[in-house]
């Protein structure tokens, strides 16, 4: 029995080649800097991203917080967020827990941008005690709660000047930043330029079995830094699970761009069905949502996880009602061709 598992992209397991690399990594003490591969693996992400220095976490959510207090390193500071963002719904409003830090959420758009006339008029263009500092503005690259969707190359360009005329600096949650690449036809080192700093996650779509990045000036890491250990982020022998980053990073995400040829093709199949709400053209990404109209979305998400066919198709429904899937590592080949024949049968049982 085939397993097409489209649930999240979190559900990768590291590769033969990753294990092998993880079993024979050179280890040292990275609390004091020491561990070799730990090493390797933040001068290989600094110099992918045209950063200054990199630092690795535990986990994106870390280094999203680690980013935010090493900016805000005054407590009682500001930032701006989508409302829609990561870092606004899925992190336990972690920066105001421990950093003091005020958030401010701007409606998303569909491609996860947001108006920047409108976060203007949040702006306080004095420095007043009566209000708290601003300090930064946090993207999101793609954007997860909208569907994988990436803003373009002018937006992202908009937020640089904005940023700059403000005195903001930018922070990019870049944990599936990857995928976006293919959307926006750039390299990594174009897309981190827009930011100050840029978190990346080495266990989704990268498939590493955990870990992320950050980078930025050296300044601003040696901060972080300091924030990682004080949140119990300080990691000693780290080098296993720092050489499966680093395979991450330096060689599947040069096969990423497969997950968002499958995600299309899911999308252009379930889209043939006239109940069916999807919009083919904000599939940017590995991520594709979708709702049926008129029909039990839970009956159909049932029947794509039974026997029938072959392949067990598991996926699930998210925030706002979506049906998503999102492609991988592991979700490929031929489970893919059986998992997208047998959805297409279950819609068309559904005329």
């Amino acid at each position: 029995m085939m397993i097409l598992d489209l649930r999240s992209d979190t559900f990768t397991k590291p590769t033969p080649e990753m294990r092998k690399l993880m079993a024979e990594a050179e280890v040292g003490d990275d609390v004091f800097g020491e561990d070799p591969t730990v090493n390797l693996l933040q001068e290989n992400a600094a110099e992918m991203t045209g950063k200054e220095k990199a630092l690795y976490l535990p986990s994106t959510t870390m280094s999203n917080l680690c980013a935010i207090l090493g900016t805000c390193w005054e407590r009682g500071s500001e930032i701006f967020v989508g409302d829609k963002s990561h870092i606004a719904l899925y992190e336990q409003g972690n920066v105001s827990q421990m950093g003091g830090v005020l958030v401010r959420s701007v409606p998303n758009n569909e491609d996860g941008s947001f108006d920047l006339d409108y976060l203007e008029t949040l702006i306080h263009p004095v420095d007043d005690p009566h209000f708290p500092r601003a300090r930064a503005v946090c993207i999101e690259v793609t954007h997860n709660m909208m569907g994988g969707s990436v803003p373009s190359l002018e937006w992202l360009s908009k937020v640089r000047a904005f940023a700059d005329k403000w005195n903001l600096r930018v922070h990019m949650d870049g944990a599936r930043a990857f995928n976006a690449l293919g959307q926006l036809g750039i390299g990594t080192k174009e897309l981190c330029s827009y930011a100050d700093s840029v978190s990346i996650c080495t266990s989704k779509g990268l498939a590493a079995p955990v870990g992320g990045i950050l980078v930025s000036d050296a300044e601003t890491i040696k901060k972080c830094h300091r924030v990682r250990k004080a949140v119990g982020g300080g990691m000693r022998q780290a080098g296993i699970i720092a050489a499966a980053s680093l395979h991450a990073l330096t060689k599947m995400s040069k096969r990423i761009h497969e997950d968002t040829e499958n995600a299309k093709k899911l999308a252009e199949v379930v889209a043939k069905f006239d109940f069916v709400d999807i919009d083919v053209k904000m599939v940017h990404s590995n991520i594709v949502r979708f709702k049926l109209k008129g029909h039990s979305q839970e009956d159909f998400i049932a029947r794509c996880g039974d026997e029938s066919c072959g392949v067990q198709v598991k996926i699930l429904i998210v925030s706002g009602g979506f049906i998503r899937a999102v492609f991988h590592n592991d979700a490929k080949g031929e489970a893919v061709s059986a998992g997208l024949k047998k959805i297409e049968k279950l819609l068309s049982e559904m005329k």
